[in-house]
């Protein structure tokens, strides 16, 4: 399968990643979505128009989002990112699973490669990261990046390898926004991509984000992911509803002022994280793991 390259949508602009790779800013996510309707979901999002679709083999539901791909002739024509479980860390490990990620969805090379978290806890992120950087250079990755890193784990990874990845993939919502890793990500020209980018509930009842949208006829969940695109991130909400699809992919026809996005930024509190924390999370992420927590619905 050779790739012919993937654009946006007409209303949706792509950021850079490298020199040669760039992504498009809203992204369908399919985490906690089960495998018996993972395809008709990313199908659904495909045929809406989204051309990015984020999965990870901890999920457990890569090779259905393969099959929503060859089924609707959008294999190679898609931005497909998947992540590193972190039962699979380490040099030798990482190239193994890539290569079953690979085989689940169909593909010969992935556009985005991430590890999904530092998992400390075994000390092996930095020989995963060199793998992956052997593996870009090889071209089985378009780009490599991060996901739950911290800024003391990406400085590690520049220290210790002179490569800084290309993105980090993070927990960040109104109430929870992560302000110092995105200082450092900034600093660092790391691209932020947001998941869970809604955050909870109460984040959609907060009154600057319930006036915003009625200032500008839109819902509350438009208003929030617009705060994320405004502020140059990437996001990547999920839906199983067609209706919800469509609107979180249209968040590029209105415009948030400086106070509207000053006020949201303002919601942000340290205690309201939804996961883990990056430095203690230690689920090795295998499929009984992720039973386990609930992570992999019925």
């Amino acid at each position: 399968m050779e790739h012919t390259g993937t654009t946006a949508t007409p209303d949706v602009p792509s950021i850079p990643l490298t020199d040669s790779v760039s992504i498009p800013q809203v992204g369908f996510g399919v985490f906690q979505i089960s495998a018996s309707t993972t395809q008709q979901a990313v199908e659904q999002a495909l045929e809406i128009g989204y051309r990015h679709i984020d999965t990870a083999a901890a999920y457990y539901n890569e090779r259905e989002v393969g099959d929503a791909l060859k089924a609707t002739g959008m294999t190679g024509k898609v931005f497909v990112t998947s992540k590193l479980r972190n039962c699979d860390q380490g040099y030798d490990a990482a190239r193994v699973a890539l290569d079953t990620t690979l085989n689940n969805l169909g593909l010969d090379h992935l556009d985005l490669y991430l590890i999904h978290w530092p998992f400390p806890a075994v000390d092996q992120y930095v020989e995963t990261w060199k793998a992956l950087l052997e593996i870009q250079q090889e071209g089985t990755i378009r780009a490599g990046g991060v996901s739950n890193f911290l800024p003391e784990h990406l400085q590690r990874l520049i220290d210790e390898t002179g490569k800084t990845p290309a993105i980090n993939q993070l927990e960040v919502h109104p109430s929870f926004s992560q302000t110092e890793t995105l200082k450092f990500c900034k600093e660092h020209g790391i691209v932020v991509e947001a998941y869970s980018p809604l955050g909870h509930g109460s984040d959609m009842k907060a009154e600057p984000i319930q006036q915003a949208a009625e200032a500008h006829d839109v819902t509350p969940a438009q208003v929030v992911l617009r705060w994320h695109v405004q502020s140059g991130r990437i996001v990547i909400p999920k839906s199983t509803h067609a209706e919800r699809m469509r609107q979180n992919l249209d968040v590029f026809s209105f415009e948030l002022t400086d106070e509207e996005m000053q006020s949201i930024s303002a919601l942000h509190d340290p205690a309201n994280r939804v996961g883990a924390d990056p430095a203690t999370f230690v689920q090795s992420q295998s499929w009984a793991n992720q039973k386990s927590r609930g992570n992999i619905p019925d």
